[in-house]
């Protein structure tokens, strides 16, 4: 089990928000004793053709938490997300609240700075976030703790979130008939994915898990909601007694097969900084391809 204190009394309330575009679903996450709550892996609007961003998806968040009238104190990516771009600054301006990732987003940021060419203008230390969660840390919303998580595999910098008695794992788990995320993106590793799913899995059984995406395998309706037990009897990639070296090699063969994800040039260059979209040398927004690059 983790090596943390799991309190199951304590019941953030929980509102998810899907976005068919990217089969993103992001969090509000609120403390119903104080009203304070958290934003977990928001999305930016993007017309990838032209060039075109809006921020119709955050703005429901926005009207959802200003109605219920939360307090938001956090803004948390559970990682640097490849298939969609984070709406993290735009949420802050307009709500408040601090910016949170995992503490090897250095290592992303170190990888991808390489990969986009990016001059020493662009800060490879972390800085453009607001809090930089090592794995164990505590933070509080409300009076509701929560516990961050160091779950590499799908990226290095990959953190679940526990709060009270609902977990977020990010791109870690899926529902059980969707399985696990890829481990193929630049520092990802089969091996680690496996483990940080057992380190999720290990939570008590009754634990809720709130997936980042999900696809409807065979055409059923969209979920989000599982549960450590749920996962463990049915889970498709690690629920049904497969060994480590056995996931390995599923994971391995199907990520072989993937095709590289539409938005991932444009969500790396905006989500290692924290959601701000970079700029040329006269100020304008500007995203780059590299050809060939990775």
């Amino acid at each position: 089990m983790p090596d943390i204190e799991v309190n199951l009394e304590a019941k953030p309330e929980v509102t998810a928000f899907f976005d068919p575009a990217t089969h993103t679903i992001s969090y509000v996450v609120a403390d119903p004793a104080t009203r304070v709550c958290a934003v977990i892996d928001s999305v930016l609007d993007l017309d990838y053709a032209a060039g075109r961003i809006t921020h119709g998806h955050a703005d429901m968040m926005i009207a959802f938490i200003e109605k219920a009238g939360l307090t938001l104190d956090w803004i948390i990516e559970t990682h640097v997300h490849a298939d969609h771009l984070s709406a993290a600054p735009y949420l802050q301006q307009r709500l408040g609240g601090r910016i949170g990732i995992g503490a090897e987003i250095l290592t992303v940021q170190e990888t991808f700075g390489k990969v986009f060419n990016e001059g020493t203008e662009f800060q490879r230390d972390g800085s453009q976030f607001d809090r930089l969660f090592q794995d164990g840390d505590t933070y509080q919303i409300g009076e509701i703790t929560g516990h961050a998580l160091s779950t590499p595999g799908h990226t290095p910098a990959c953190m679940t979130h526990v709060i009270g008695n609902a977990t977020f794992v990010g791109d870690t788990l899926f529902m059980p008939d969707g399985g696990s995320a890829r481990a193929d993106f630049p520092g990802g590793d089969a091996g680690q994915l496996y483990d940080s799913i057992w380190r999720v899995l290990s939570l008590p059984e009754e634990m809720r898990l709130f997936m980042c995406h999900d696809y409807g395998p065979e055409g059923r309706e969209i979920r989000w909601e599982t549960t450590v037990a749920e996962e463990k009897r049915r889970n498709i990639h690690v629920g049904l007694g497969q060994s480590r070296d056995e996931f390995v090699a599923l994971r391995t063969a199907r990520d072989a097969t993937l095709a590289v994800p539409t938005l991932l040039l444009p969500s790396l260059q905006v989500n290692m900084r924290a959601g701000e979209i970079p700029r040329d040398p006269s100020g304008r927004p500007m995203l780059k391809v590299p050809v060939s690059g990775l």
